[in-house]
């Protein structure tokens, strides 16, 4: 899948699910500030992330997540994996 189409959905859920301001949202923004999710919007985002993207983030993944761009790097090294 392609990078811009990720980062499409991935606003947009975080947008429509999540209440996040998209002006907010950029590649180099810190995505636990910006999102400020409590453990139970992190487990309603896996299950968002799933739905749209076949792929599953653990609790591990989201450690190492520290950008916006992280996010989307590690949604798609996922479904490169899925796929390979």
């Amino acid at each position: 899948m392609e990078r811009e189409k990720i980062v499409a959905i991935v606003n947009d859920f975080l947008v429509n699910e999540f209440e996040v301001d998209g002006d907010e949202i950029s590649n180099e923004a810190n995505l636990k500030m910006t999102l400020g999710l409590d453990s139970l919007d992190y487990i309603d985002m896996v299950v968002v992330i799933e739905s749209n993207f076949g792929v599953k983030l653990g609790e591990a993944d989201f450690k190492k997540m520290i950008t916006f761009d992280d996010f989307y790097s590690t949604i798609q090294n996922k479904i490169a994996e899925k796929n390979a």
